[in-house]
């Protein structure tokens, strides 16, 4: 070749316009590639230097494209949604309170009787509310990694659908009023917090489980429904949602920013920790009502173990935050032993099955777009709302619903945690031995 010839006889682009840092004569001075003979023609040089660089692009975009293929289009294993969550649970107990979700419906509906005047009193701004923050950090973390993995789409369901939602909306809203939260709040938080009231309400959602699948099986014997299509998808819309997913999160970051600018860095950390069980609830489908579902229905025991996985890490952290005298005593034990716990656990298992969603559930699959839950979301804020009200007016209904127990009080701190453990080991193994066995499977 000649000095001077355009690279584009050897049909390669030139980087380097005319005029620039290298021009063709002056291949000479290119050096050669490692374990390159130095005899090596200048011009051979510079085809091996691009040829090197491109793959080396292609590669580094094949292994970008299947990270992000395997963190955001393939669900995480369930396990390690468990110990995720588990996680989360200790860390945001250690930064300020225990997760919730109820709390911050529960306020978002008493916003709305204020403004239409059926409250005389409005609650904190839902903005600085821990209990809202947390709610809402729920909801824009599965909203946000939805988008991130092409899942959000606008979900229609039939009417009778819709009118389970709202009925089962307001049995998860009455249940959770008397079991004092929902099943993050009244079961998950309140077993971690050495609440006697936690396990008393998982009885109650085991209880409602069962009922509320034999509803749904008697439904499907005598009101047959049609035919429905599928869901809409916004397939204009695919190649755009991990962009908005990413303006999402960069939205929270500068939320927690905002937050810790003015001196609410509590705030903005919960909303962070909100996020993050977003994200890990979404990813992984984490759901409870197949926890409390699946051994009567499909035999299936793996969410049995996840959720086991989970609340033994959040049991040994909140005993050790306890203990140690970083957290009060007292935190999330729930004064609803033994009547408001187990009550309210039946009410709100059987809500779980009529609507097809639990607390946290229906939150991160409305935020997935699903209208059902969408109306349950909003069922289950006002009638917790209202019943919350009824409750706290009567006072010998509030007596009735129950009282304190810390475990710890009764058996000390080493055997409430041993008892708990139990509790859940014995549950897990009966599940993964139903699973062989289909003892506790209910015929359709």
């Amino acid at each position: 070749m000649q000095p001077g010839r355009d690279l584009s006889d050897l049909g390669i682009i030139n980087p380097f316009p005319s005029g620039g840092v290298a021009a063709l004569s002056d291949r000479a001075a290119l050096p050669p590639l490692q374990n390159e003979d130095p005899r090596t023609p200048p011009n051979k040089r510079k085809v091996g230097i691009l040829m090197s660089t491109d793959s080396e692009t292609s590669v580094m975009g094949g292994i970008l494209k299947r990270t992000y293929a395997t963190v955001f289009y393939e669900n995480w294993p369930l396990g390690l949604g468990g110990l995720l969550i588990g996680i989360m649970s200790v860390l945001t107990f250690a930064w300020a309170r225990p997760w919730g979700v109820v709390g911050g419906l529960r306020e978002w509906a008493d916003l709305f009787f204020n403004w239409v005047g059926l409250y005389s009193q409005a609650p904190p701004s839902l903005f600085l509310s821990t209990n809202s923050i947390l709610t809402l950090g729920l909801l824009w973390g599965a909203f946000g990694a939805a988008l991130l993995s092409k899942q959000f789409a606008i979900r229609m369901a039939p009417g009778r659908e819709l009118i389970k939602g709202i009925v089962g909306g307001c049995f998860l809203g009455v249940g959770s009023a008397l079991a004092g939260g929902c099943n993050v709040g009244g079961f998950y938080m309140a077993t971690s917090a050495l609440s006697l009231a936690g396990p008393a309400m998982m009885i109650g959602l085991i209880a409602g489980a069962y009922l509320g699948l034999r509803y749904l099986y008697w439904e499907m014997a005598h009101l047959p429904s049609k035919p429905t299509k599928g869901g809409s998808g916004n397939k204009g819309l695919l190649n755009l949602e991990p962009y908005l997913g990413a303006l999402v999160f960069l939205g929270a970051l500068v939320a927690a920013w905002f937050y810790a600018r003015e001196a609410y860095t509590r705030v903005g950390g919960l909303l962070l920790c909100g996020i993050a069980f977003g994200i890990i609830i979404q990813r992984t489908r984490f759901c409870f009502v197949r926890c409390f579902r699946d051994p009567f229905m499909t035999g299936e025991g793996d969410m049995v173990r996840a959720v086991t996985y989970s609340i033994i890490i959040s049991i040994l952290g909140f005993a050790a935050l306890k203990w140690t005298g970083l957290r009060g005593d007292e935190v999330y034990v729930t004064q609803t032993f033994w009547f408001g716990s187990l009550v309210g656990g039946i009410v709100f298992g059987f809500g779980m099955l009529i609507s097809g969603g639990c607390g946290s559930g229906s939150v991160w699959r409305a935020g997935e777009g699903h209208v059902k839950l969408m109306v349950v979301v909003v069922f289950f804020a006002l009638s917790n709302s209202l019943s919350k009200v009824w409750i706290e007016s009567s006072a010998a209904f509030k007596a009735l619903i129950g009282h304190r127990v810390f475990l710890p009080d009764y058996l000390g701190y080493f055997w409430a945690v041993i008892i708990l453990l139990a509790i859940f080991a014995v549950y897990s193994l009966a599940a993964t031995w139903n699973e062989e066995t289909d003892k506790f499977t209910v015929e359709l």
